[in-house]
C-alpha cells in the first residue's frame, strides 16, 4: 500500500484525484476505510499528514446508461 503526504489545501477528493486519476465514490470510501483517523482533520487537509491509498482499479466501471425505451 502505497502513503503520500497531503499538501497545504488537500481535501480527499483532490487527493485522490491527483494520485489515482479517480475521485468517485468507491475509491472516496475505500480512502476511508483504510484510514479511519482521516476523518478527525477539517474537511481541508493540513499539509504534511501521511495518507495510505487504497489499491482500486485504475478506472472506475462506467454505468450502463438507461434509456426511456429500455
Amino acid at each position: 500500500m502505497r502513503r503520500v503526504r497531503s499538501i497545504a489545501g488537500d481535501s480527499v477528493n483532490l487527493l485522490l484525484y491527483r494520485e489515482l486519476e479517480r475521485c468517485d465514490d468507491a475509491a472516496e470510501e475505500a480512502l476511508w476505510r483504510v484510514n479511519p483517523g482521516l476523518a478527525e482533520y477539517a474537511p481541508v487537509l493540513p499539509a504534511g499528514v501521511w495518507v495510505a491509498l487504497p489499491e482500486v482499479d485504475s478506472r472506475p466501471v462506467a454505468p450502463t446508461p438507461v434509456s426511456a425505451w429500455d
